[in-house]
């Protein structure tokens, strides 16, 4: 259940455990994959996203890249262009093939034991890229979710929980729809088909309140631009880049429905759709429906696998 179903796909990570940071590479297959993004959030911290608009010349990306360590993170975006010139891979231009590589990263600051002094960098990115295969992506702390926590109403390390990284997938009329995702959200993670928090802010004594809107009565200042839910869904769907941009707007109402509260002022919740287009075309309703599920569902698998649930 991963973005690896499809085909082309690579996935590789990079993690260092003692510091609890790491970045998550996404390769697409030697030719590209049409792709476009959405910034939802108010404080994200990204790369290469101007791009991605609709109206924009260039309708390939070659790579996605997320990673924790905040706006230094971006340079693994560094390393992953490297690795791919390495392998001739790019936008063709007279003179050189440059790979375009979207990159978005989380403030993983925030997180229990997290060493400030380390962050990702462009060497993290190209190991992350190098160790890229084709095998499935579990929801499991590691790569850029290794650090990612979630409900951090009051900012203290011990009463949040770790987010992970999640994945899922579905597929639909013979086309495949998944998504991975970094969960590092101000907010609680809710399972929408029980409504109970799965991970997110508890009070010293493990217990939590029954609404989130409860907890910020306890909360003091939040730490600034400190929160993030990076998406990136894959699918094998013929779609226009247009359509990539509309489908990379709809996974936010798929953050929207595991996270309480999403999209505030401290997030920088940011999404990417690439597609192999190998398939056929769907239906976009269908289509639409499926992105928000498979985000949604990506997001709580990530929580629950985190928190052993």
């Amino acid at each position: 259940m991963s973005l690896t179903s499809i085909k082309g796909i690579r996935v590789g990570h990079w993690q260092d455990k003692a510091a609890v940071t790491g970045c998550t590479v996404i390769l697409c297959p030697e030719e590209g994959c049409i792709a476009s993004g959405t910034v939802a959030g108010h404080a994200p911290g990204t790369r290469e996203i101007a791009l991605l608009s609709p109206e924009k010349t260039v309708e390939k990306v070659h790579a996605v890249c997320l990673s924790g360590g905040s706006a230094f993170g971006l340079a693994t975006a560094d390393g992953v262009m490297r690795y791919l010139k390495e392998q001739n891979i790019g936008f063709a231009t007279p003179f050189i093939r440059v790979p375009i590589v979207p990159a978005a990263v989380i403030y993983d600051y925030l997180a229990p034991d997290r060493d400030a002094s380390v962050y990702p960098d462009a060497e993290a990115g190209y190991l992350a890229a190098q160790a890229a295969s084709s095998e499935a992506v579990l929801s499991e702390r590691i790569g850029a979710g290794y650090g990612a926590t979630c409900g951090k109403y009051l900012q203290k390390a011990n009463s949040m929980n770790f987010g992970g990284l999640g994945s899922a997938e579905l597929t639909i009329d013979g086309v495949t729809v998944a998504a991975l995702s970094i969960n590092n959200a101000f907010g609680d993670i809710v399972d929408p088909d029980t409504g109970k928090v799965v991970a997110g802010a508890h009070f010293e004594d493990g217990t939590r309140p029954e609404k989130s809107l409860d907890m910020l009565r306890y909360a003091y200042e939040s730490a600034k631009g400190a929160n993030t839910t990076l998406v990136v869904v894959a699918t094998d769907a013929v779609i226009s880049k247009s359509e990539a941009k509309r489908l990379a707007d709809s996974c936010h109402a798929g953050m929207a429905r595991a996270i309480r509260p999403s999209h505030t002022t401290v997030d920088g919740d940011t999404s990417f759709v690439i597609s192999t287009c190998t398939a056929k075309k769907l239906d976009p309703l269908l289509l639409t429906a499926a992105v928000q599920d498979v985000v949604s569902q990506a997001i709580v698998n990530g929580a629950k696998a985190c928190n052993n649930l």
